[in-house]
């Protein structure tokens, strides 16, 4: 039987240092402790914060990130009966989401893209390495209202401020609310590129989307920090 009490960092640390098979007994462990899947995600999404900053850095490599995605793909099979099952029926609310041109990283993205089809939201994902332009026609050909865009490497940033200002030569800015998630992402980050809201972890995220839900509904939100 293992002792259940884990240090707060272990798993953070056991993700950035890709030690698959410590990571899985870690969330096995921290499954039994009957902590939240959510916050077991949080913990994997920081691990997965230090890789990309390792990769930025020159001190990991490609594979090292896809190596990450593996990794977290396996802890989401682990703990997916453990997240809010979908009680609600399509809210109608429709997002599009994307990882940004230049980046490949999508364990975040699709952390929230789960989350919230759980809760009726109807995500359109086109991805990753996604370029301005197919965003905008993604818009066009969906109605949807909402953009999410993620990004992870902070020389991609660039390209979200392009899309942000092809947005603007498109007539939809008025109509399209865009949130931009990812680990560099700041209030700099979001003056710089014009989003409208940013968040750096999937709780924050979850609380942004929480507000295009009708007021009726809100009681029953399922994510709470």
């Amino acid at each position: 039987m293992h002792n259940l009490a884990i240090d707060k960092d272990e798993l953070v640390m056991a993700m950035a240092n890709l030690e698959e098979e410590r990571v899985l007994d870690l969330v096995r462990r921290e499954i039994e402790a009957g902590k939240s899947a959510f916050s077991i995600v949080e913990q994997c999404r920081r691990g997965v914060e230090v890789v990309g900053k390792r990769y930025s850095e020159g001190s990991y490599y490609l594979s090292d990130l896809i190596m990450s995605e593996a990794i977290l793909k396996e802890v989401m099979e682990m703990i997916e009966p453990y997240f809010p099952q979908n009680t609600m029926e399509t809210n109608g609310i429709k997002v599009v989401m994307g990882t940004i041109e230049g980046d490949i990283h999508d364990l975040g993205k699709n952390i929230v893209i789960y989350l919230l089809k759980s809760i009726g939201f109807q995500v359109y994902d086109l991805g990753v390495d996604v370029k301005p332009e197919k965003f905008i026609h993604a818009l066009k050909e969906t109605g949807a209202s909402i953009l999410g865009v993620c990004v992870l490497l902070t020389f991609c940033i660039g390209y979200v401020r392009k899309l942000v200002d092809l947005l603007e030569e498109c007539g939809l800015r008025d109509k399209v609310t865009v949130v931009l998630g990812g680990y560099p992402v700041d209030a700099l980050v979001k003056e710089y590129t014009g989003v409208d809201y940013y968040a750096n972890d999937a709780v924050k995220a979850m609380e942004i989307f929480r507000g295009f839900i009708p007021e009726e509904k809100k009681e029953s939100w399922p994510f709470r920090a």
